[in-house]
């Protein structure tokens, strides 16, 4: 079996209990140890990642864990950079065993063709969003954040991510939509099909949005958005037949509302 899921924004300071989120997430990693052949964690599964050079941000010891047993066991791990644990780099992937990986992908699965991505960097996006994106991925940027003592590089990024989510729309939040056509991420796969000049779709798989989305496009394509470990506790699973979206557990209300 394969599995997806993204959006765990681990480390948040919304979250009301965070030991209690951390372990939801692990103790599902720990579930799916009996079948799991491959594990695709679609990004932000921390809501802040900056990887120092000789310096590990504190924390996620259990989530680590919990993904380096998949990993020791056989699993194919594969972390998709989010717009939160964009500067991932090479230490997770050295010390857990996985792939870091940077979307858009196109990929072969069990005979399917799958494209992946986090969803933050295709499909329609606001251009103060854009902007932002290029400088936080930009390598001189990166560079000079590195210089500044980690104290004050995480109290910054943990801050600027709790007053955006303060910040932001309601649909840029909602856990729900409401318009699946135009929806961003339903547009670009369409738009994707369109053109000739790309390969047949299968499944286009996305995180990001927080909301949970199975919707057919195209002819016998269908976009999975995956919801988040938030609100929703979703993920998606790959037979080698068919994707199905489901829920893991209950609404456990670690949310500071």
């Amino acid at each position: 079996m394969i599995y997806f899921l993204s959006d765990s924004h681990l480390g948040a300071s919304y979250i009301r209990d965070p030991k209690a989120h951390e372990a939801m997430v692990v103790d599902f990693l720990r579930s799916i140890r009996h079948d799991a052949t491959e594990l695709y964690l679609m990004g932000d599964m921390l809501d802040f990642w900056f990887e120092y050079k000789t310096v590990v941000p504190r924390g996620f010891v259990r989530f680590f864990g919990a993904v380096a047993e998949l990993a020791d066991a056989g699993v194919k791990v594969y972390w998709f950079k989010g717009n939160h644990d964009m500067w991932l780099f090479d230490y997770l992937a050295r010390e857990i065993g996985m792939e870091v990986m940077d979307g858009p992908v196109v990929k072969d699965i069990g005979g399917k063709t799958f494209l992946l991505d986090h969803g933050d960097g295709v499909g329609q996006r606001p251009a103060a969003f854009k902007v932002l994106r290029r400088i936080f991925r930009n390598p001189v940027c990166r560079m000079l954040y590195a210089t500044i003592h980690p104290r004050w590089t995480l109290a910054l990024a943990h801050g600027w991510s709790a007053q955006s989510r303060k910040t932001a729309t309601a649909s840029e939040y909602s856990t729900t939509i409401t318009d699946e056509d135009n929806e961003p991420l339903v547009k670009y796969a369409c738009e994707y099909l369109s053109d000739g000049s790309h390969p047949r779709i299968d499944y286009f798989v996305f995180g990001h949005r927080h909301a949970m989305l199975d919707k057919a496009v195209g002819c016998g394509s269908r976009v999975i958005i995956l919801g988040d470990w938030v609100n929703h506790f979703s993920y998606a699973c790959f037979d080698g037949q068919d994707i199905s979206l489901k829920v893991y557990g209950e609404d456990n209300e670690l949310i500071n509302r």
